[in-house]
């Protein structure tokens, strides 16, 4: 199948599995449930996957809508590298949905205690989109926790889209509800027409299934809610972004952009390296804001020499 860049791929015709191949669900994966407590979220049960046997450690954190899933396809290519440690964030994946908020500062201490228990301290992060945000607030928070950070098409500066979105949660009552009725529609069909690829042909019901598992359970649907409304705040995203015109980022950071993105503006990756002064940006022409699912190859060539430097 040939698709023109970010052509929509027909839901009827998707694949069972998809066209490319990976070891996610192997023996190899371990898919592990690791407990971890917070003063915020109390005691929370998280799927981690793990895999690879090579010397090192990264810590793999997934964007919105998504799971430890969409690191697939990276698996086999580092895996002789290092250990890749992938969590599912709350409400995400097969982990644990509390209903609480979700606010950055509350999950990235959450992913300061999964780091201390597995004694993951002082290992790159590589984060994606929304985990690419939070990877960079892990740093920036718990700077003794992280040793470098690769933040992969992240949001992290107000957008316009973003102000409609929070003005919406904040001023209509029924918001929340809009959103729920809307997902429960068909979780499938919400989470197969809101993620986007530079090749869409990559897309599979294998995929949809992963994707929309916790949008299935009304737990699952409030928490992503929550990360909406609470985790992808203006707010918030206006302190993160003082916050770095006040202090230096602690850690070596590299950011990857694509050229086009559906979903978050590219603009936001140059407003972002102009907060970090000397930091460097990468942009590739053929990739997505999932440039580790449509574009491992080419993200891997500029990822590597970094995260293991």
């Amino acid at each position: 199948m040939s698709l023109a860049p970010f052509e929509p791929l027909a839901y009827a015709s998707l694949p069972s599995l998809p066209r490319l191949s990976h070891p996610f669900f192997s023996s190899a994966a371990k898919d592990e449930r690791v407990t971890v407590e917070t003063p915020h979220f109390g005691r929370v049960t998280l799927s981690v996957r793990r895999y690879g046997k090579g010397p090192k450690r990264l810590l793999c954190v997934h964007g919105l809508m998504t799971s430890s899933y969409s690191f697939r396809y990276l698996f086999d290519r580092l895996g002789d590298t290092c250990e890749l440690v992938v969590p599912d964030l709350p409400g995400a994946g097969r982990s644990d949905a509390p209903d609480v908020p979700y606010t950055p500062e509350a999950l990235v201490d959450l992913l300061a205690a999964l780091v201390r228990t597995m004694g993951l301290e002082g290992a790159p992060v590589l984060g994606n989109s929304m985990g690419g945000y939070l990877a960079m607030l892990l740093a920036m928070r718990h700077p003794k926790l992280v040793g470098r950070v690769l933040n992969l098409h992240s949001p992290g500066v107000v957008t316009p889209r973003m102000v409609a979105l929070d003005t919406a949660f904040r001023l209509l009552p029924f918001a929340d509800r809009a959103l729920d009725v809307l997902v429960l529609r068909d979780p499938r069909k919400w989470v197969f027409a809101n993620v986007h690829y530079y090749d869409e042909s990559l897309k599979s019901r294998e995929e949809v299934e992963e994707y929309a598992a916790p949008l299935v359970t009304p737990e699952g649907r409030k928490a992503f809610s929550r990360y909406l409304r609470e985790t992808l705040s203006v707010r918030g995203m206006r302190d993160f972004a003082a916050a770095l015109e006040r202090a230096p980022f602690p850690v070596p950071l590299l950011l990857v952009y694509a050229e086009r993105d559906p979903m978050v503006p590219p603009a936001v990756g140059k407003r972002l390296a102009a907060l970090v002064p000397g930091t460097r940006i990468v942009w590739l022409a053929e990739g997505s804001h999932f440039a580790h699912v449509d574009a491992p190859d080419a993200f891997l060539e500029e990822a590597k020499p970094f995260l293991f430097a």
